[in-house]
């Protein structure tokens, strides 16, 4: 009898550690937004959408090169710190070199070829060594990996919400009255990824120390890498079905319609990153139920979090949506022709909320399916990006990559729900008809506010819009567990998860 309610306790502290993880690093991805929105007006602004496209398509670039460089140690490096409790400084360590073996070679590379970074553009001066940020890049994210898995969600705050997108907006805009104009944005970009790396690190360092006893082992290190390499492949496809569009836009459209591309696609990633939030605390929660047989409850987790995450995705898709041509024009007259590249984008991504949700995952009961998959939808997304951007069309088949992207993302849904489903035995999806009934009256409130000017839209309409969705959602549509993604109570309970330990996986959940 004494078993029930402590099962009931330890449920109830995951639901809650869930919810605090996602609120904590929503909120920081809220804050970077707010930091983000001041740097897109600099550049729209001050720049102009020609030189805003050649800072998206080199950076796109670069920050391919430093997820690569991760080798997929970003998500695997808790498996490790798990399976070395004794010495996370020296896991932490091995992980901190491979990364930075990585990212040089792949700095030498871009140093080597500054073509692939600045594509049928005149070169500057500084273009050329443009690439040596990426070991930067690439161990900063390491590190911040090593602090969430002690549940540090507030370091990766500090330093991708706060520091980095500050540092850039106050560079760009301090560099844009200088005679480095021209490279104004690469510069302000450096600067931020510096800044954000020495914020990473220094936690770390704190966290962990210095590894006593570490030695350099080659065939350790190489172990490593060859465990984490389906992982490193995952996020490879994922990075693929995020900017392969941009990718591909940047070989057949001009510099100014990939940078009006790129304005619509930060807007439009706000819902995305709400998945992502839920990352440093999901791992660990899932592994200690795999790792107790406890499927149910595993299923359960992935159904609420889904829930979640498509109540504040459609609650995003509904209001920028609806104040899209308004909110593209802040940036500049010419950025207002991208609405539908908005929209559609939008609407990616409610498609693929749940198959963002279901990898999380799968990655831990089947790997080698889940990347099969995800290759499955880029090569999907590749072939219809190649047909439709070409054609003659609004905007010169930007609105062909976004609805390539949207049918990739569909397929990736339906597909990795049902395999999380099958392997599980339970449901995973997170769809509710509450969902339908929040969005009617929040569509008709939006029909009210397009027949107001534009400046009352931004402001009252966008969130009279978002307002009547969450009393609509809160009123009929959380119940429960549902109410901790935005409550303040339980807090025993979320100081009890917070100390949830990582348990290693069962050696049947890594099947693929």
């Amino acid at each position: 009898m004494l078993a029930e309610p402590a099962a009931s306790s330890r449920d109830a502290a995951e639901t809650a550690a869930l919810a605090k993880g996602g609120r904590t690093s929503f909120f920081g991805y809220v804050l970077r937004l707010a930091a983000r929105f001041p740097f897109l007006f600099i550049a729209g602004r001050l720049y102009g959408a020609e030189a805003l496209g050649r800072f998206a398509y080199a950076t796109m670039v670069v920050e391919l090169a430093a997820m690569l460089a991760t080798l997929g140690l970003k998500r695997g490096l808790a498996e490790d710190l798990a399976r070395r409790p004794d010495d996370q400084a020296g896991a932490v360590a091995d992980a901190l070199l491979v990364a930075l073996l990585a990212g040089l070679l792949g700095a030498a590379v871009l140093v080597a070829l500054p073509e692939l970074l600045f594509p049928a553009a005149r070169l500057h001066p500084l273009d050329r060594w443009f690439a040596l940020i990426i070991p930067f890049i690439a161990l900063a994210d390491i590190a911040l990996a090593g602090l969430a898995f002690h549940h540090d969600v507030a370091a990766t705050v500090r330093a991708r919400s706060i520091i980095e997108p500050w540092m850039l907006s106050i560079a760009a805009l301090a560099l844009a009255f200088t005679a480095w104009k021209g490279d104004g944005m690469l510069i302000a970009y450096v600067l931020s990824m510096l800044a954000a790396f020495l914020a990473a690190l220094a936690p770390a360092v704190r966290r962990f120390g210095w590894p006593r006893g570490w030695r350099f082992d080659a065939a350790r290190l190489w172990r490593l890498v060859r465990a984490n390499g389906p992982l490193a492949g995952a996020d490879l496809a994922e990075w693929g079905a995020r900017r392969l569009d941009i990718f591909i836009l940047g070989r057949f459209a001009s510099a100014e319609l990939i940078g009006i591309y790129y304005v619509a696609q930060q807007i439009a990633s706000l819902p995305q990153r709400l998945k992502s939030s839920f990352d440093p605390i999901l791992g660990p929660v899932l592994t200690r139920n795999l790792a107790a047989g406890n499927l149910v409850k595993v299923a359960a987790h992935v159904r609420q979090i889904s829930f979640w995450v498509a109540s504040v995705q459609l609650a995003a898709v509904l209001s920028l949506g609806i104040v899209g041509q308004a909110a593209m024009g802040l940036f500049g007259p010419a950025f207002a022709s991208g609405v539908v590249v908005l929209a559609v984008l939008l609407a990616v991504e409610l498609l693929a909320a749940q198959a963002a949700v279901a990898e999380g995952a799968l990655i831990y009961v089947a790997r080698g399916r889940n990347l099969t998959w995800s290759v499955i939808g880029l090569v999907v997304q590749a072939g219809l990006t190649l047909w439709l951007v070409p054609l003659d069309g609004p905007l010169g088949g930007a609105v062909g990559a976004a609805a390539a992207l949207a049918a990739a993302a569909l397929l990736q849904s339906v597909a990795k729900s049902r395999l999380l489903a099958a392997r599980l035995g339970h449901p995973v999806s997170g769809w509710r008809w509450s969902l339908l009934l929040a969005a009617l009256p929040a569509f008709g409130a939006g029909m009210l506010v397009l027949r107001t000017p534009e400046p009352i839209q931004l402001t009252i309409g966008f969130f009279a819009i978002l307002g009547t969705f969450g009393f609509v959602m809160w009123r009929f549509g959380f119940k429960g567990a549902d109410r901790l993604l935005l409550g303040r109570g339980l807090k025993q309970l979320e100081a009890d998860a917070a100390g949830l330990p990582l348990a290693p996986i069962l050696p049947g959940h890594q099947a693929s």
